[in-house]
């Protein structure tokens, strides 16, 4: 096993929902030069979006399986961790992007746990806020202060889509949850990555004060989590049941209609908040990624590697009913 005298470094990538998190790893990942650098991906979902639009190649990347990653699969997180400590390859950083619905702090603290503290050494989490969708109403959803409460940096993303005004507004709301905090304003993730990563800003003492502060509910941290030999499809209680959310994944091993899945999209229930997934259209030889967040539909093109296989999508949102979901998905590949 590889490590450096004091320990390889982690930065932890959180942030609600559509924040722009995945993007932020693919800027890390082209640009941090002469780093060799490992990838953590948990996702909320049974089809694994992320990490298949992840730069990394499958030698750098840990997939966790299905679940939150601060609380069903904390084991899991060692494990993989362990993974990439004893490969002979040697990493000079580990990242770690949660799913949007993950509370950043017990994440956190399974790197200063016995298995995990002499091993490598928490750099820094860095909490990615969505300039455009982030909203006062957010406040209602322990998991989404969380993000930003426990953050070393914040990186207020996609700044081009608001005006200067909003953004000092909620740099004044950030303040509120973390004083003090160092913001960082971005597009498309893009960062000096010398602001973010090797900056020694995790400060444990801080982060206990906070956390004693609000009185959290599940202090995972002291929990025992030894028992996980089994599959996880398990119904288990967690904040993000508590908080309503919920995911459908969609696939299908087919071509789809370009114009049906349009229509899919406009007709999707205003109570999901975020969808993602890879298209394989009948009227594109393109691999075509699509992103939702609130309103606003991003489509990305690229090259496909090797011949496409099959459509998947994933929607995460509030009392979704997954029957019409599937049944409206169902339409896309008709041919009428």
């Amino acid at each position: 096993m590889q490590t450096s005298e004091r320990g390889l470094p982690v930065t932890v990538i959180t942030g609600f929902l559509g924040s722009g998190k995945t993007t932020l790893v693919n800027h890390i990942l082209r640009n941090n030069q002469g780093i060799k650098t490992a990838v953590i991906v948990n996702e909320f979902g049974d089809i694994n979006i992320d990490s298949a639009l992840i730069v990394s190649s499958d030698e750098d990347m840990v997939e966790l399986d299905n679940g939150c990653i601060c609380c069903t699969v904390r084991d899991d997180l060692v494990d993989a961790t362990m993974r990439i400590l004893e490969r002979e390859q040697k990493f000079d950083h580990l990242i770690v992007e949660t799913t949007g619905l993950a509370d950043p702090l017990p994440v956190a603290m399974t790197f200063l746990g016995p298995e995990l503290r002499n091993l490598t050494r928490l750099d820094a989490i860095v909490g990615v806020v969505d300039a455009e969708n982030y909203a006062p109403s957010l406040f209602d959803s322990e998991t989404a202060r969380n993000q930003i409460a426990y953050a070393d940096i914040v990186l207020l993303n996609k700044t081009d889509l608001v005006d200067v005004e909003k953004l000092n507004q909620l740099e004044t709301q950030i303040h509120e949850l973390k004083e003090e905090a160092p913001i960082l304003r971005s597009e498309y993730g893009q960062v000096d990555l010398r602001l973010i990563l090797d900056i020694g800003a995790f400060k444990l003492e801080e982060h206990f004060e906070h956390h004693d502060h609000h009185d959290h509910e599940h202090d995972h941290h002291d929990h025992e989590h030894h028992d996980h030999g089994h599959d996880h499809d398990h119904e288990h209680p967690n904040h993000i049941e508590a908080e309503g959310f919920s995911s459908v994944s969609l696939q299908v091993g087919a071509p789809i209609s370009a114009r049906k899945f349009e229509q899919f999209l406009k007709d999707l229930p205003p109570s999901i908040f975020r969808g993602k997934g890879i298209l394989w259209l009948k009227e594109s030889p393109e691999k075509v990624i699509f992103h939702l967040v609130g309103s606003r539909i991003r489509i990305d093109h690229e090259p496909w590697e090797g011949e496409p296989t099959a459509n998947q999508a994933v929607f995460i949102g509030k009392n979704i009913d997954p029957e019409s979901l599937k049944a409206a998905w169902a339409v896309c590949t008709h041919e009428t």
